[in-house]
């Protein structure tokens, strides 16, 4: 078994001795889906987060981080950060803004440290998944010490489903 690469979310979880675990899973550079992740982890899509970044016209970038299976609602994501109107940053920003790829972005240690809204129901689990910083490789964390750790709220913000 090779040796996983630890990552700056990692390194900065062991400082503050916050508990994880990092679990690797296959890439598929043509789906880098959380359906995916979760297909490959053997795990509930509900419990494999995937992290979003938008920018609001009042307070500029933030973080979103919500299950798999859903999408961001752009008008509850705007309400909770204090925007009358916000949109996911284009691709082509994601790696300066927070120094992480498609894929492969985590909500811990960004190039900077973004206010961040987790959506309630990763409450609903023991533990969750979030990238680790690269493609291939999740953090497995209990979510009360995700929150905690990067400073979130938890909020409405996903679309209702029908």
């Amino acid at each position: 078994m090779k040796k996983l690469t630890k990552t700056n979310a990692a390194r900065l979880l062991d400082q503050a001795h916050v508990p994880y675990e990092l679990i690797p899973y296959e890439v598929d550079e043509s789906n880098l889906a959380a359906d995916h992740v979760a297909h490959e982890l053997g795990e509930d899509i509900r419990c494999v987060f995937k992290t979003l970044v938008l920018r609001g016209e009042r307070s500029g970038h933030f973080v979103c981080v919500v299950p798999g299976c859903d999408e961001v609602d752009l008008k509850k994501a705007a309400r909770v950060s204090g925007n009358k109107k916000v949109d996911l940053i284009a691709m082509k920003e994601l790696l300066p803004v927070t120094g992480y790829i498609r894929g492969g972005c985590s909500p811990i240690g960004m190039k900077k440290a973004f206010p961040t809204f987790f959506h309630t129901t990763c409450m609903n689990f023991p533990f969750i998944y979030v990238s680790a910083g690269m493609r291939g490789l999740q953090l497995k964390i209990e979510p009360a010490r995700l929150v905690q750790f990067v400073d979130g709220e938890l909020a409405d913000i996903i679309i209702d489903r029908k």
